[in-house]
């Protein structure tokens, strides 16, 4: 059958086609878990939650139980033999025993592995129509799946995406072998966010397990100043109204005249429920604040209408229309006030009675190593992948007028260097990220049979494969879309654009398939 792959294109309204030769294919469906993120990815202030949520299931649905698989500890030091049990889930159902179908393997981000994913999402919808076995693996050092016994920072050398990727081939290969699939089953991965790079490194790095990867949201670029990240937050609140844009300059602008005097000073405390008075404040604590209040902003336009449900559902209804009408309200007082009036609105909607701006709080919650702190949800281990491989650092540089400066790249660092010491400075985060683009290829990768799938109003999208460089690994960049919208289960009211892309992937794994 002939199939024909839209690619929309990055501030243009042209759309350019290319067509793919295809012919049904088995595929055994091993699905690399999402978790996915939702992050704010490394988003050091309130909003440090790395998951989108969990996918709407029917009140009937029967959810997986844990499973476990025994994974080497360090897949590169054949003199360390230590090992350790790595989670996973598995969903059978699709799966015809008699027939070589293929395998889906969702790939596990840096959070705990949702068991909802087995049963919902646009996977789960691909993997009815394909026969498809499924499987999600957890992430290491995520979730329940723990390495070491603690996650102290001598403990984490083993967190990197490279032991990641080998996991995930360790886990596909043993597999093969547990199931005795022959040389024609072939595996599809799915990952969403930081596993939807991971779905495509797999892809670079194994290509002789990986049959084809669909890479949702994925950065590929490390960077350590990701300042674009607020220049895609403040390009999306323009699709609402400029005057939101401007509102939002005028508040921050005032913010800086306030905090001169002691007046000012008081009028912040109240107006933002803060924790603790602002009049003492460090120049690290006045960096969380600012940063604290502009990611309430960049959190509602990253998974602006996702479909989520779960720990995080609340904030479905936080949209950029929502947020943007509170701006323009010139009922509700000053600029300042609108800020804080949304300020108050998601500490209400994340049940927080106020708001810590205290800066050795924060690091005081990433520098716990216990694995039953709330630090070990994923912020600690986020936080030092990001130290010590990819950056992300989405700062005030590039937006500066909007938001003010306060919160520049050498404040993440500081960040690093107080959690996990002084060795982890600009040099050493500047190096590691240099090896990481080496290591990958970056936006150069060179690799084919990967869908890179992005949404417009999506900030990380400024860090992917936005328009097709190579016909064997087409880009999908979707009008009006937020982070990884294309896995969600779709619904009514989704955009027509966001439809399409869902059936442009599936074309795209039935000509994988078939090759």
């Amino acid at each position: 059958m002939l199939v024909y792959i839209h690619t929309y294109i990055q501030r243009s309204t042209s759309i350019a086609s290319v067509s793919i030769m295809s012919s049904y294919g088995s595929l055994v469906c091993l699905v690399i878990s999402l978790s996915i993120l939702f992050s704010d990815v490394v988003d050091a202030g309130r909003h440090n939650s790395r998951h989108l949520g969990a996918p709407p299931v029917a009140e009937d649905a029967i959810l997986p139980s844990d499973q476990w698989f025994t994974q080497n500890l360090d897949h590169f030091n054949p003199t360390e033999t230590r090992t350790w049990n790595q989670r996973y889930f598995t969903n059978d159902q699709y799966f015809k025993a008699n027939n070589t179908g293929p395998v889906f393997l969702m790939i596990g981000g840096e959070g705990e592995a949702s068991p909802e994913w087995m049963v919902a999402g646009t996977w789960i919808d691909y993997a009815k129509k394909m026969n498809a076995l499924c499987f999600q693996l957890e992430h290491r050092y995520y979730g329940k799946s723990r390495p070491t016994k603690d996650m102290g920072t001598k403990n984490l050398v083993y967190l990197t995406s490279e032991q990641a990727l080998a996991d995930l081939a360790n886990f596909i290969a043993s597999t093969n072998e547990k199931y005795e699939f022959d040389s024609n089953t072939k595996w599809i991965l799915f990952g969403g966010s930081y596993p939807g790079s991971l779905a495509a490194w797999m892809r670079l790095k194994y290509p002789h397990l990986v049959q084809a990867s669909i890479s949702s949201s994925g950065p590929l670029l490390a960077q350590t100043d990701f300042m674009d990240y607020y220049k895609v937050v403040v390009d999306a609140l323009r699709t609402s109204s400029d005057d939101c844009v401007n509102q939002i300059k005028e508040g921050f602008s005032r913010i800086n005249i306030l905090l001169q005097h002691r007046v000012g000073q008081r009028s912040i405390n109240t107006k933002f429920r803060l924790c603790d008075t602002i009049e003492n404040a460090s120049d690290l604590d006045i960096s969380t604040f600012y940063e604290n209040v502009a990611s309430n902003f960049a959190g509602v336009v990253q998974y602006n209408k996702d479909n989520r449900i779960g720990k995080s559902a609340k904030l479905s209804n936080i949209t950029i229309d929502l947020v943007c009408r509170l701006m323009t309200d010139k009922a509700a007082g000053s600029p300042v006030d609108r800020l804080a009036n949304v300020n108050s609105v998601l500490l209400n909607i994340n049940d927080e009675k106020c708001l810590d701006i205290k800066y050795k709080n924060m690091i005081a919650q990433y520098t716990n190593v216990d694995w039953d702190d709330k630090g070990s949800e994923g912020g600690r281990q986020w936080m030092y992948q990001t130290c010590n491989e990819f950056g992300f650092y989405q700062t005030s540089s590039e937006e500066s007028e909007i938001f003010s400066n306060n919160f520049p790249v050498k404040y993440f660092v500081q960040q690093c260097m107080d959690i996990f010491g002084s060795k982890f400075n600009a040099d050493y985060i500047n190096s590691a990220i240099r090896q990481t683009n080496i290591m990958y290829g970056g936006l150069d990768i060179q690799a084919s049979k990967i869908v890179f799938v992005h949404g417009s109003i999506d900030p990380w999208h400024a860090l992917g494969i936005v328009q097709t460089k190579e016909f064997s690994a087409p880009a999908i960049f979707i009008t009006g879309t937020a982070h990884c919208a294309n896995m969600y289960p779709p619904k009514d009211d989704d955009l027509p654009h966001l439809k399409a892309a869902r059936t442009m992937i599936y074309n795209l794994i039935d000509a994988w398939l078939g090759m």
